[in-house]
Order: C-alpha cells, then sequence, then structure tokens
C-alpha cells in the first residue's frame, strides 16, 4: 500500500480507503473479516456516514482493541429516524445521532467530522453562516473530531468548501463519467443521459475543482469511484465499454487534490 498525506490535517492515508455502506449488508463476523483484510493490506482510512445502528455496532466491534491505527471520517447530519436514514441539519437530530456514532464505534473521536451531503450552494452557505457549523466548532474544540471536512456531489459546493479555511477534507463524487457531467444540486443527474455530453474531456467545472483544491491544499476523499457499478458493465458504461476497477481507481488517484478513494 501507498500513503499520501491528507491535505493539511498533518495525516496520511491509504491511497485505497474503506467505503463502508455495503457493510450494511453484512453481519459482524463477515464485517469483522472485511475489515480484518483491509489492515492486512495497509488500508487506513475508513468512511462510515451510515446511520443504520447494526452497521455502527459492528464495525465498532470489528476496530477494537485497534482503533488507533484508523483514521475515521464520520458524518454530522446523516440520522436515523423510525427506521430509516434521514439527512437533516436539524441539531436536536444531529447531535445524539453524531454522539451515537461515537458510542457505537467505542471511540472518543473521529479523525474528520464530515458536514453530510450538501449538494445546493444555498444550503451551504446556511450551513456556513448559521448554527450548524458553531456545532461543528463545538465538536472540534472538544476533540470529538480532529478535522472539519464536507461531502457533496456537486462541483460548484466543493469550490466553495475550497475557500472555507476550516474546511480541510471535502469528500467527492470523482468518476471518468461523472467527471464528463456538469454541476448540478440533484445527485441523479449524475446517472443520467451520457448521450448528450461532448465527451472530449473534463467538465470545466469539474478541472477548476481540482485545481483549487490543489492550490489550496484541501484533500480530497473519493467516493462513487465505480459509479455505483455502472462502470462495470458496457451496457451502462458511457464509454461502451466496461472499465475494471482498477482503471477506475487508477483515474481517481490521478486527479490532483485525491488522497484516498475509499473503495466499497
Amino acid at each position: 500500500m501507498r500513503y499520501r498525506k491528507l491535505g493539511k490535517t498533518g495525516l496520511s492515508v491509504s491511497e485505497i480507503g474503506l467505503g463502508a455502506e455495503w457493510l450494511e449488508r453484512h453481519n459482524a463476523e463477515e464485517v469483522k473479516a472485511v475489515i480484518d483484510r483491509c489492515e492486512e493490506h495497509g488500508i487506513n482510512i475508513l468512511d462510515c456516514w451510515m446511520p443504520e445502528p447494526n452497521v455502527r455496532t459492528n464495525i465498532g466491534a470489528a476496530i477494537a482493541g485497534r482503533r488507533e491505527r484508523w483514521i475515521l471520517q464520520g458524518h454530522l447530519g446523516s440520522t436515523w429516524q423510525d427506521g430509516q436514514y434521514v439527512r437533516t441539519r436539524e441539531l436536536d437530530q444531529v447531535r445524539p445521532a453524531f454522539e451515537d456514532l461515537l458510542a457505537r464505534l467505542r471511540t472518543d473521536h473521529v479523525e474528520l467530522g464530515m458536514i453530510h451531503y450538501v449538494d445546493a450552494c444555498d444550503e451551504f452557505r446556511a450551513i456556513i453562516d448559521g448554527p450548524f457549523i458553531e456545532y461543528v466548532r463545538e465538536l472540534l474544540a472538544a476533540g470529538k473530531i480532529g478535522h472539519i471536512g464536507l461531502s457533496t456531489h456537486n462541483p460548484e459546493v466543493a469550490l466553495l468548501a475550497c475557500d472555507e479555511p476550516e474546511i480541510e477534507v471535502i469528500m467527492f463524487s470523482l468518476n471518468p463519467a461523472f467527471d464528463m457531467m456538469p454541476a448540478s444540486e440533484d445527485l441523479e443527474d449524475l446517472f443520467g443521459d451520457y448521450e448528450n455530453v461532448a465527451g472530449d474531456g473534463i467538465e470545466p467545472v469539474r478541472a477548476r475543482l481540482y485545481a483549487r483544491a490543489e492550490e489550496k491544499d484541501v484533500a480530497l476523499t473519493v467516493m462513487k469511484g465505480y459509479a455505483g457499478g455502472r462502470l462495470f458493465s458496457e451496457k451502462t458504461s458511457p464509454f461502451g465499454v466496461a472499465l475494471t476497477p482498477v482503471q477506475c481507481i487508477h483515474y481517481a488517484l490521478t486527479r490532483p487534490a485525491v488522497a484516498s478513494i475509499l473503495a466499497g
């Protein structure tokens, strides 16, 4: 495994990390087996955005006794309400959800506290100018998060985040198909009609994002590196051929500012 500096955080992360979403489908024994194998191969960064209680508990049990070797991305604003995932900015729901994450992961902090899933520029400004960022600052001051990050699928939001000195890491959806698509506040647009895309290079707003992140030393951690598996089939790949996981990983790791691709 090779490692890269995580922007200006002072942390060093494995080029390939664990995007743990799919662990929701597995029992405790299987979750431990996956995490054990990751450790064997030098993976040291894990993203847990999921609010579902069992997967949090299973991950916590799997890393127990070796918590110190993991860099954890934990999300702020991902909650579990009435048996389902709800993204929210309501602090009376956000606070207990984050405390639940810490408790189930059997830790008192996460290295990266990610403001969860911000795809609208207006919402980003409301977060940065309102009580949500104050809560995040409280967590930072208390040592419950080590660094402030944000997750987004919209390069326009990511560009705004690059210009906020408090934000040191951006989790961004990045793959060769998405890089042809224009900015949107609707995630589903990224899985839309590729036929009308020129396909003669990277979308300019995304090129600006990668350059800006590199200039500001803001680290990018990559989600959706396989476009939800669509790139693995010639029928759903916009290129007319199936790509391999290695090709997708290589593509992500050759974008400026990328520190790690979190594969699921």
